[in-house]
């Protein structure tokens, strides 16, 4: 693990991961809603910090992301920006912050770049109406990483959390969003829950970084929700997932062996306690 002393001080750029997909080296990307975690997810070199609307499910314990809100959103990617030394910050746009206009979308995401310090903002879609709003936002000077496949913020529409892709007629439209996408001015696309042929073709066919989860290893780059590669989230359990930890048994043995010592009057000892 490099540590932060060793690094420069300086936080990567939108240019600097395309230029690391034309150099063909695979960008790293987990998200983060706190402090503490993106602190340390940074100085173990990852190169892309996600504030994801997934912080709906793994932090505020609901269904889906539809119920996350503009201010959580602000909320958690200050927390993480004032952690981060090199990763970009990108941070999720929830559910109807820029759906319904090009000027309500260019506001929200304005708005989350001043409150945040973050570098760009994420939005979810790929037809002409989701692509012509990403236009207008990156012509107004935010950054913007597409996303497509399985889009969370879609989910009653799409029929449930489902690989995407394998019909025909959705293969040919997604392929055709991706490019509208990278036409409207996206630095990268996060691709999720696609067959990895198919993943694979979009990530050749455009000059931006693809990011893939649940999409196969032929992606530009790869993203996990840190909770569940940690191990932490343990009721959610999809055949991408690698964990990478298992952090919930350490932590439930560690309150255990906590709350024991307590009741037993072994902790506090004589070397935590002051004369």
């Amino acid at each position: 693990m490099s540590s932060s002393a060793e690094r420069p001080q300086r936080r990567l750029t939108t240019l600097e991961l395309i230029a690391m997909k034309e150099r063909g080296e695979r960008i790293a990307v987990l998200t983060a809603y706190d402090f503490l975690m993106a602190g340390l997810v940074d100085d173990a070199g990852v190169d892309c910090v996600l504030v994801g609307d997934s912080l709906g499910q793994v932090v505020a314990g609901e269904d889906s992301t539809l119920p996350v809100t503009l201010e959580q959103m602000i909320y958690h990617a200050r927390a993480v920006g004032r952690a981060l030394k090199r990763a970009l910050l990108v941070v999720d746009m929830p559910f109807l912050t820029y759906q319904i206009s090009a000027e309500e979308a260019i506001r929200n995401c304005g708005r989350v770049l001043q409150a945040s310090g973050a570098q760009a903002v994420k939005l979810e879609g790929g037809h002409e109406d989701v692509a012509s709003t990403i236009r207008r936002v990156v012509d107004a000077g935010i950054p913007v990483m597409g996303h497509l496949g399985l889009t969370p913020q879609s989910v009653h529409r799409l029929g449930g959390y489902r690989l995407v892709g394998r019909r025909k007629e959705e293969s040919e439209r997604l392929r055709a969003d991706a490019r509208r996408l990278e036409e409207a001015g996206c630095f990268s696309i996060v691709l999720e829950m696609l067959p990895k042929g198919l993943a694979g073709e979009v990530t050749r066919e455009v000059s931006v970084p693809t990011i893939g989860i649940g999409a196969g290893p032929d992606c530009d780059g790869q993203v996990l929700v840190l909770p569940d590669m940690l191990g932490l989230n343990e009721g959610f359990s999809p055949g991408f997932l690698k964990r990478y930890a298992d952090l919930a048994a350490t932590v439930r043995e560690a309150v255990g062996e906590y709350v024991r010592e307590v009741k037993d009057g072994e902790y506090p000892g004589p070397e935590h306690s002051y004369e």
